[in-house]
């Protein structure tokens, strides 16, 4: 975590002082679950609440440098601040149960706010999908031209991808909200199911399915690969913005403040500097894929090998993606389009996007497939190489004349009948996010 790609929300979640509260937070609620099942004297967490423990973290690394051990330091500092009562806490519980619990509470909040984020941006999207969904642009194949699409469906495309990356946010979130207070190796040995039970869901949580002395790295795996799978859906999009602001392009553009500079040697330029640092920032994002699939094949019961990587991983992947999403929504509010430059790049394909029409019309009218495909592709490429327009040389070529009357073949370059399902598209993405959102996860 650096502060430049560092919301404010995700400094605070990840800050020490947040972490080990949340601890507090898990060792008060399973006191408070063992005093229900009589092995923790009655009252005792209540009265570790009322005293409002105010812990260090400073003082808390103080022990750490000495015993070498994170729990027992903090354990000891809230000895140290709470007194005798707090020798009930942690009765018959493994570190890993304070830290795995915790770690899921952390994720939990950090997938709120993440989710929080997507939802944003898709209702950003929405509008600007509206605004474009009869504006014609060339679609691209390999970066040549294809054939027209629309403005909005292209963005529709783009929305529905990130739609999907948003749902795999919330069934991982759903997915990783587990802990465990099931002691050493996850047998109950000194606690009880009832216990883990009753603690957990105070804190918002279920029980691990079957523990070791730990949570099962699975979980953590998926939570992290749809991390990365929503930082490529946004790197897509913002390829796709990085292509359309080129010169030679000019289709649409980032929005350029006042103020704004694109060079300290070029007084000129107008860079697509948010899209290329979203590229850049998803590549970090997708990086704590691979570790967190490693993470999965711990020693028996449980090594230590993934904690550390996991101190890394969660706190930046997650402030990272929350600083994509935050900058991906202020990336399509204020997207700036150009549908008159986006006419004159289908002007420049040349109407050799009809080629597929033209090929069908011939196939409806008796030609095998790939002679007609052969009769067509010589007339294009005729107009590739600047021979004269496209529907002029099917015109002029015998075996399609005579196949394929002039009413016929101009029925094939009709741009409107190509797009005529563009708003129908639009409208199935927003209909299917809707239907999705209101489908309980």
């Amino acid at each position: 975590m650096i502060p430049r790609y560092t919301p404010s929300e995700f400094a605070d979640l990840w800050s020490p002082e947040r972490r080990f509260a949340t601890w507090l937070a898990v060792e008060l609620a399973a006191c408070e679950a063992m005093e229900a099942e009589q092995l923790v004297p009655s009252g005792t967490a209540a009265r570790l609440r009322s005293k409002k423990l105010k812990l260090s973290p400073d003082r808390i690394l103080k022990i750490e440098a000495t015993v070498k051990h994170d729990v027992i330091a903090f354990l000891t500092h809230v000895e140290e601040l709470a007194g005798e009562d707090a020798r009930w806490l942690h009765r018959g519980m493994t570190s890993s149960d304070v830290l795995d619990t915790s770690f899921a509470m952390l994720l939990g909040g950090a997938a709120d706010q993440l989710i929080d984020r997507g939802i944003a941006l898709l209702d950003a999207f929405e509008p600007r999908m509206r605004e474009y969904e009869t504006t014609p642009v060339i679609g691209r194949s390999h970066g040549i031209v294809a054939e027209p699409t629309t403005f909005g469906v292209v963005l529709a495309g783009h929305y529905a991808e990130l739609a999907r990356g948003v749902r795999r946010l919330g069934t991982a979130r759903t997915e990783i909200a587990v802990g465990k207070l099931a002691g050493a190796v996850g047998t109950y040995a000194h606690l009880t199911p009832s216990i883990e039970k009753r603690a957990l869901a105070q804190l918002g949580l279920r029980p691990e399915t079957v523990s070791t002395q730990v949570v099962a790295r699975d979980r953590h795996a998926a939570f992290f690969s749809a991390l990365a799978i929503v930082a490529a859906a946004v790197e897509r999009f913002a390829t796709n913005v990085r292509h359309w602001q080129r010169s030679e392009v000019g289709e649409a553009e980032e929005a350029f403040s006042v103020g704004q500079k694109g060079s300290s040697a070029m007084p000129h330029k107008r860079n697509p500097i948010a899209s290329e640092n979203l590229c850049g920032l998803s590549r970090i994002v997708r990086a704590a894929v691979a570790p967190a699939l490693e993470n999965v094949a711990l020693w028996h019961e449980r090594d230590i090998s993934h904690s550390s990587v996991e101190r890394m991983i969660a706190p930046d992947a997650t402030s990272t993606l929350a600083f994509m999403l935050d900058r991906a929504t202020s990336l399509i509010r204020g997207l700036v389009v150009y549908p008159d430059n986006l006419r004159a790049n289908i002007d420049r394909g040349r109407e050799l996007y009809f080629s597929e029409g033209v090929l069908l019309a011939l196939v409806d009218a008796g030609v095998p497939r790939q002679e007609a495909y052969g009769w067509v592709q010589r007339n294009a490429m005729k107009t590739w190489h600047g021979e004269g327009a496209f529907f002029a040389n099917l015109s002029a070529d015998s075996d399609i004349s005579e196949r394929l009357s002039a009413h016929t073949l101009r029925g094939c370059f009709d741009l409107d009948h190509t797009l005529r399902y563009a708003k129908e598209i639009v409208a199935r993405a927003i209909a299917e996010r809707r239907a999705e959102a209101a489908t309980p996860l």
